[in-house]
């Protein structure tokens, strides 16, 4: 599903953020990306959601060479891939279910198509009773909860999230990857950026670790201990 071949990546000002990076995930698979700060982990991200190019090197999801959408194909083409931040990035004056609908609008699914996914999508989260609140009277748990219902509302292929439990507490972080389990369990491809080493641990699954931008250590679920 995702494919790396000697990806590197060196911002205008000559600093490297990837470096020969290479590595695979397959269909279906749920991946952390761990590091230091700085190690490059949000620009991989940003990679598979086209908010970065690399400077040398092949990106690929789904078949998909990325180097092959042109600027006018990235609106299209972010519909295959689901974002979660850590900074949920809603927007304060709309419901929970129009910030959730929002990629669907802007896909031009029809109304009630819409309703029916954005209320899936908010049961799937457990917010199906908060569809009409404003984000800023949830806490900062359901405001990632709803963050997560939008990435998911279009059914794509691939879901990507950087540090999205960086701002909660132990016990949300474990609920919120109990939810990017659910998903994967039902064949969604999930790449995480994270540096809770422990909430890593906890989740037993794949670990990419980068250090100063290059591959250092590719640990699978069942040696992470």
């Amino acid at each position: 599903m995702i494919q790396f071949d000697q990806v590197s990546k060196r911002y205008a000002t000559g600093q490297p953020a990837l470096t020969e990076l290479s590595f695979q995930v397959a269909p279906g698979e749920m991946v952390f990306v761990t590091g230091h700060s700085g190690a490059g982990k949000s620009t991989l991200l940003k990679m598979l959601a086209l908010m970065e190019r690399p400077t040398s090197g092949t990106v690929t999801l789904d078949g998909q060479n990325l180097a092959k959408v042109r600027a006018g194909g990235i609106a299209s083409w972010r519909r295959k891939v689901g974002m979660v931040f850590q900074d949920q990035r809603l927007l304060n004056d709309r419901s929970v279910f129009h910030n959730v609908e929002l990629p669907l609008v802007i896909a031009g699914m029809a109304p009630a198509d819409r309703r029916k996914r954005v209320r899936a999508a908010l049961e799937k989260v457990g917010l199906a009773a908060y569809e009409k609140q404003l984000p800023p009277t949830l806490s900062t748990g359901e405001q990632q909860r709803v963050g997560i219902a939008r990435a998911l509302v279009s059914k794509p292929p691939v879901v990507i999230a950087d540090e999205p439990t960086g701002n909660l507490d132990p016990k949300l972080s474990v609920e919120i990857m109990a939810m990017f389990d659910a998903f994967q369990q039902v064949g969604t491809t999930v790449l995480i950026a994270s540096h809770d080493l422990m909430l890593i641990k906890r989740m037993k699954k794949r670990v990419l670790v980068l250090d100063h931008g290059r591959l250092v250590d590719d640990v699978p679920g069942s040696e992470v201990v």
